[in-house]
């Protein structure tokens, strides 16, 4: 017994050092947030386990309540598959009411959850922000007239409208079954900037769609760089206040630098994550003000020119939102990894959220189920 536990030990000494010295001390937070608490990976409401800056409310407009709003209701047998998602939240907006809403699993109007991934269709809008108000000069820009490390080759390439259709060309590892995958490192750990330096060029900038958190944190990073000395928090708390948003919102940071986690970690209601798909409908205008131009929200919903990396046409991706056509209806829509999603039926006037715990599976680059089950909610429910 006592040469067992000395083995132990010893591994448990050297497994230390190991993790030191290949910078991984991400590993030790991933365990504790994962494996010890009897889960396989991040939860919806991890709010309180990061530190966050406040996305502020300005003055609140609240969604009109549609006619309709209390007798529409989802087909059953549709409510019941969002159900076996573990759903916490749906909402449906058409024609800009209310038409109906419904909360699961102790959750309300008043609760916010993380957005996962759909931050990164969010951060997308903050860049079409900065581009108007002449903060990024243009979208073909090298990344590198903003950020140093990315001046030379083989970066110096890389622009900014690259970034934004995950076109880059760099590898970072979005393994989300790895300890050690980039979405871990972004995640769990303590400085987010530094998990986007020193990533191997795979392909030519521009040439192959590959979905990449690491695309979205340099965004951000160019972000912090050009509103300086505001917060990027700050800068969103801005577009937060004129879509009339009528919850505080918060961004997980980094514990190093308080830098936002901008692929990941924005924490909102349903109702105003909503706000986000009428921006979008709305070709950026929102009441009488032009917030995005109407040209980059164009750019944002149409595939960008280039292969996914099995060589077929990249047909679902644009500046960080999602593209299927649907039953003959364009849909655009904000996804996050636990199947959180803002779609935009534009030709039905239609914006759905959905929040929840699960997501269907996927495989490479196909879709999952459970997006068009929740779509067959929204052209159903009246």
């Amino acid at each position: 017994m006592r040469k067992f536990f000395l083995i132990l030990f010893f591994l448990l000494i050297g497994s230390a050092i190991i993790i030191k010295l290949s910078g991984n001390q991400h590993i030790y937070r991933t365990l504790a947030m994962t494996i010890f608490r009897g889960q396989m990976g991040p939860q919806i409401d991890e709010l309180l386990d990061f530190p966050s800056r406040q996305i502020t409310v300005g003055n609140p407009q609240a969604w009109p309540v549609s006619a309709s709003f209390g007798s529409a209701k989802p087909l059953p047998d549709l409510l019941n598959k969002a159900i076996s998602y573990k759903t916490t939240a749906l909402l449906i907006i058409k024609n800009d009411s209310l038409l109906y809403e419904q909360y699961f699993d102790g959750y309300d109007k008043d609760r916010v959850s993380n957005s996962f991934s759909m931050a990164k269709s969010f951060t997308a809008l903050l860049i079409g922000k900065a581009l108007k108000e002449g903060l990024i000069k243009n979208l073909d820009e090298p990344i590198g007239h903003y950020l140093a490390d990315f001046k030379a080759a083989p970066y110096d390439k890389i622009s900014i409208k690259h970034l934004l259709t995950m076109s880059s060309g760099l590898d970072f590892k979005e393994s989300y079954g790895s300890l050690f995958g980039w979405p871990a490192k972004a995640y769990y750990g303590s400085d987010v900037n530094a998990t986007v330096y020193n990533a191997p060029k795979l392909y030519e900038p521009g040439a192959t769609y590959e979905y990449k958190g690491g695309d979205t944190q340099l965004l951000g990073m160019i972000l912090a760089q050009v509103i300086k000395p505001k917060k990027v928090s700050e800068y969103a708390s801005e577009l937060w206040q004129k879509i009339g948003a009528e919850s505080n919102a918060y961004w997980s940071l980094d514990q190093e630098n308080g830098m936002e986690k901008v692929s990941c970690c924005y924490y909102a209601t349903a109702r105003d994550f909503a706000r986000f798909g009428k921006l979008l409908v709305q070709k950026g205008k929102w009441l009488n003000e032009q917030l995005i131009d109407s040209n980059f929200i164009e750019e944002s919903i149409k595939p960008g020119n280039n292969l996914t990396k099995a060589g077929n046409a990249n047909t679902e991706y644009g500046f960080q939102w999602w593209l299927v056509n649907y039953k003959g209806k364009s849909v655009w829509y904000a996804r996050g990894i636990k199947g959180q999603y803002v779609f935009c039926l534009p030709s039905e006037n239609i914006i759905m959220v959905r929040l929840g715990h699960f997501r269907a599976e996927k495989k490479g680059e196909e879709i999952p189920q459970d997006v068009f089950d929740y779509l067959d909610i929204a052209l159903s429910t009246q």
